[in-house]
């Protein structure tokens, strides 16, 4: 049979079964429950315009990816720029997602065949009492060959196909990880920052206090001196001024170690940086909320996990083909002489065609373990993107509420602080009229720094829920940004 008829023969008998792939055909797994038509937590407190959050609409009020800008904070704005260059946490998850789409090519080269080709030159000399030998014959001579060799196994069954969809399914979940460690460094930062940042807002609180006990002890050392006041009451004056100096002195050692923290995250040597000192003092900003339904394409690790139950799905595909017979098509040609002036001429070609078929028989069960095991690996795969959903809602569902409540806590806060304000003013006139001991003044300078500082507490943590909540709710990132590798 010719060359041509015979690959003419081939392609007749192989192209019908080209276009099967066995193996179930993914579907996105449905989360245990519909999400919700809107947050339950979405209730706006009273006194605080919807409650701190919105409704996020077409338009660029929604999240964008440079979601915190929304502070409207210069200094965290270069902070944050930073991330992405110099991190290497970030960089790890990078290269990783560059291996996972590297090995998307490497499946995909099955599709085609395997060439080679290459020239030998030889001069042999064979042993003249060899068992073959014939009387006469030539047992030295010249090898002259120029050949090349073709082997490919077509994909019949879909085995390449799906080793392709899952290596692409498992490269677009790396490229949600990548995401998903952006969001989590990103966040990361704001929340330390904003912690310290309330820092520095404790700090200058407690300075204005210290700079106010020292104006009362200099009150009750004049009022001592005059005869007016015990010498008690100046110690007691003494004795609240340093204790809290030492407060405002142990502020530095927390604050220092969340400027440490930023340091790492943005790859500085935590020796080499430092942040001037900036109350937390801005207005916190509305967070925009989305439609529920709209989190499972918001969140990066949801993405992942979806994405894992695809590159799973295929596996059970390729476990399946493991049933079918394995078909390898072959060939060879080029030129041989045993003289350089005829090697390459029509005389000295030489080619072979081949088929050749396989099926595995016997393998005591091994081929229906393996796909059991990707059928159950699967299953794992949905199991976990069904509580990565509810994860997900929880965290909204836990941010939305810490922000509501605070909200309120901060409105009545306030006023504690107001009422505590006044009562020391009371006091201290009380005191120098002479009708109250220091005690009651010690008691209400006490009680107006705890509710101050309380106070300040409340704003970090608002500033810190607000942030976790655009984390919740993916940032400004949607699985239309997965590549498609």
């Amino acid at each position: 049979m010719r060359p041509g008829s015979l690959a003419a023969w081939l392609t007749a008998v192989l192209l019908p079964l080209a276009g099967c792939t066995v193996g179930p055909n993914y579907k996105r797994p449905a989360p245990l429950a519909p999400p919700p038509p809107a947050f339950k937590e979405a209730v706006p407190p009273p006194g605080i315009p919807n409650g701190g959050w919105k409704q996020a609409q077409p338009n660029d009020q929604s999240l964008r990816g440079k979601w915190w800008e929304i502070y409207n904070d210069p200094q965290l704005n270069a902070l944050e720029e930073k991330v992405a260059v110099s991190n290497q946490t970030l960089r790890a998850a990078m290269e990783q997602y560059f291996a996972a789409r590297a090995a998307v090519q490497t499946y995909r080269a099955s599709y085609f065949p395997t060439l080679s080709a290459g020239p030998s030159i030889t001069r042999q000399h064979l042993s003249s009492n060899r068992p073959t030998a014939v009387p006469g014959a030539v047992s030295q001579y010249n090898d002259f060959a120029l050949s090349g060799q073709a082997s490919w196994e077509p994909d019949l069954w879909g085995q390449v196909r799906r080793s392709v969809e899952s290596a692409r399914a498992t490269a677009q979940a790396s490229a949600a990880d990548l995401a998903n460690v952006e969001l989590s460094l990103r966040s990361e930062l704001a929340l330390d920052y904003f912690e310290m940042r309330g820092l520095d807002l404790q700090k200058q609180l407690l300075d204005h206090t210290v700079a106010s006990y020292e104006d009362y002890l200099k009150l009750t050392q004049i009022r001592f001196q005059g005869g007016v006041a015990t010498e008690a009451d100046v110690a007691l004056a003494r004795t609240q001024l340093e204790t809290t100096r030492a407060q405002d002195i142990d502020v530095g050692v927390a604050r220092a170690q969340y400027e440490h923290a930023i340091a790492t995250l943005i790859g500085q040597t935590a020796s080499s940086f430092s942040l001037p000192p900036l109350p937390l003092d801005r207005t916190l900003p509305q967070v925009p909320l989305i439609v529920p339904s709209e989190l499972l394409e918001r969140r990066p690790d949801i993405a992942a996990a979806e994405r894992r139950a695809d590159a799973a799905n295929a596996q059970i595909g390729i476990a399946i083909s493991a049933y079918y017979p394995t078909i390898t098509l072959s060939g060879a040609g080029g030129f041989e002489s045993r003289s350089p002036g005829t090697w390459i001429q029509g005389p000295s070609a030489l080619w072979s065609l081949g088929a050749s078929a396989s099926e595995l028989l016997f393998d005591a069960g091994r081929r229906h373990a393996l796909t059991e095991e990707a059928r159950a690996n699967y299953e794992v795969t949905v199991a976990n993107y069904r509580q990565s959903v509810l994860n997900a809602f929880q965290e909204v569902e836990d941010n939305l509420a810490a922000l509501r409540i605070l909200n309120q806590e901060a409105a009545t806060q306030a006023a504690a602080v107001q009422a505590a304000q006044r009562s020391l003013e009371l006091s201290t006139r009380r005191y120098k009229q002479g009708l109250v001991d220091y005690l009651e003044v010690i008691t209400a300078q006490a009680a107006l720094l705890a509710n101050q500082r309380t106070q300040a507490d409340i704003t970090t943590r608002q500033f810190a829920a607000s942030a976790q909540l655009i984390k919740a709710l993916g940032g400004g990132w949607n699985t239309s940004q997965l590549p498609n590798p």
